[in-house]
């Protein structure tokens, strides 16, 4: 429990505090409950393999989205704070994609993620990119193929399918 604190606390922390508008003391509890129902299910997230934040920011969403709903439902007490900050779900989803695939990018070598890096994400040609790592062209190409094999496999370990 300690080392998933450690691990996905911070970031699914600052991803609550976007969903409920900054209020920490809200994100704080919603955190809380995640990592509890987490440690409730921890047989289940232990055979499922991969990475368990994609499952952690679905339950936390659930979470508030939850929330939400309990506090349209009975008359309000306080003035709660604007939900029209709340972010969209695409923004949501774009969120948790990104999260995916920084730890997918993660799994890869440095070598391969650098050559990635220089040509998808930097929009660089291979003999740029070559001239940037200090490696021949066909080495960027072939880190290149690899590494993006060695992607998609974690991506679907994740549960991501094109």
């Amino acid at each position: 429990m300690r080392a998933l604190y450690a691990e996905h606390a911070g970031p699914l922390l600052a991803f609550v505090l976007r969903l409920v508008a900054g209020d920490r003391q809200r994100a704080e509890d919603v955190v809380q409950e995640t990592l509890l129902r987490a440690w409730r299910n921890a047989d289940q997230l232990r055979r499922s393999g991969g990475s368990v934040r994609p499952w952690l920011v679905t339950v936390a969403r659930r979470i508030v989205i939850d929330g939400h709903r309990q506090r349209r439902a009975r008359p309000q007490e306080v003035d709660a704070a604007p939900l029209h900050v709340m972010p969209a779900a695409d923004d949501i989803d774009r969120a948790l994609r990104q999260m995916t695939i920084s730890d997918a990018l993660n799994d890869l070598t440095d070598a391969h993620r650098a050559a990635l890096v220089e040509t998808y994400f930097k929009g660089r040609t291979v003999s740029e990119a070559a001239e940037v790592l200090g490696v021949p062209a066909g080495t960027v190409r072939s880190r290149v193929f690899y590494a993006l094999r060695s992607l998609k496999l974690s991506l679907e370990e994740r549960g991501v399918t094109a």
